[in-house]
């Protein structure tokens, strides 16, 4: 496993467009996707008066690669009560891809409460589940360092989640991801591999399946063949590579958890054969190199998360990339916000107090 490191987080320098989120603005503004508790808050405060000015503080609980503070930030651009715009507050805030303490203050809002208090459910939301995104990927991302992760996990979840997850996986240092969608807030468009079904579309015939794609694509278009479709994965993969030349990119591993490939018969023992395991990847590489097709990376996919990539690099496995999908959809990392000073002088609940940075940025 090579002693290096890979690059720190990517930090853009100028924030996203708030136009690019593609909010709802005025279903946002109304309150509509608010916990209620929080649209009546500001709509006593209205009645009352113009409310006080307060410095809201935003944090999380752990270790983290933060994302989401671009989508927090066009909230409060876009979204604020009827009557106010950003100029009325001051936020000061770190960057996506910044790393961020349990407890450090990732955001402050200071401004008059009402003409924010309904955007707190949706900008801990989205700081929420963007740093969980960013976090996992990166997990990963170090432990394959300096083989390339790719982010496969838009099958696992609402579609609508996909343009800001891509985000999150991109800051991390995810190379590619699958979805144009996941792509689109940095201008760049997804990748992807053969598919088991385009193969059962061709009969079950990968070598047709892949040719047929290829032949569609243009030439810079990196072609990768799924080749556990028969459960034989040395046979296919030399049985691409033999119809597809210097076309084939690379071939993806991705026997499920619960199978045994056919070419782990006679060998088992003293491993577990299920899934992509090390003696296939082995196997397939070996495979591969004697028939003259050293040029083919080998892709692994199915079950991958850090600890796993972690202990294949550590043996040595000869991957050359990696293929990520569900496991960077777990754990949690929820942000809290807490009002910790009203009119400028401290205001804070029991637990709570003001946790000055001078890592936030002004906000423009």
């Amino acid at each position: 496993m090579t002693s290096s490191s890979p690059p720190d987080p990517i930090r853009h320098d100028k924030r996203r467009d708030p136009s690019i989120f593609a909010f709802p603005v005025e279903k946002m503004r109304s309150g509509y996707y608010s916990d209620k508790y929080f649209v009546r808050a500001r709509d006593l405060l209205l009645a009352a008066g113009s409310g006080p000015s307060v410095t809201m503080q935003v944090f999380q609980k752990r270790d983290a690669v933060v994302a989401g503070t671009d989508e927090a930030i066009g909230m409060l651009k876009l979204c604020l009560t009827e009557g106010y715009d950003f100029g009325d507050l001051e936020v000061r805030s770190l960057r996506d891809g910044d790393r961020a303490r349990p407890w450090e203050t990732v955001m402050f809002i200071t401004g008059p409460y009402p003409a924010f208090v309904h955007l707190e459910t949706l900008y801990a939301g989205v700081l929420g589940r963007r740093t969980r995104i960013a976090t996992n990927t990166r997990a990963v991302v170090e432990a394959a360092w300096p083989k390339p992760i790719m982010f496969f996990p838009a099958r696992h979840d609402h579609w609508m989640v996909q343009t800001g997850d891509g985000w999150a996986a991109h800051v991390a240092g995810a190379i590619g991801v699958s979805t144009d969608a996941q792509a689109s807030w940095w201008g760049s468009s997804g990748i992807g591999t053969v598919p088991h079904g385009l193969i059962a579309a061709y009969g079950g015939d990968t070598v047709a399946a892949t040719r047929a794609l290829a032949a569609q694509l243009p030439e810079e278009v990196r072609i990768v063949s799924l080749v556990d479709f028969d459960n034989d994965s040395v046979a296919t993969s030399l049985a691409v590579a033999r119809a597809m030349g210097e076309r084939l990119w690379g071939v993806r591993l991705d026997t499920s958890g619960t199978m045994v490939d056919r070419s782990m018969a006679g060998e088992m023992g003293d491993f577990d054969p299920r899934g992509v395991n090390p003696r296939l990847v082995h196997k397939v590489r070996d495979a591969l190199d004697a028939a003259g097709f050293g040029h083919v990376r080998i892709v692994a996919s199915g079950g991958f998360n850090a600890a796993k990539i972690g202990a294949f690099e550590e043996a040595g496995v000869p991957v050359d990339s990696y293929g990520v999908g569900s496991s960077l959809m777990g754990g949690s990392f929820d942000y809290t916000a807490d009002i910790v000073c009203v009119e400028g002088r401290p205001v804070a609940k029991a637990g709570r107090w003001h946790r000055p940075s001078n890592r936030v940025e002004l906000v423009e």
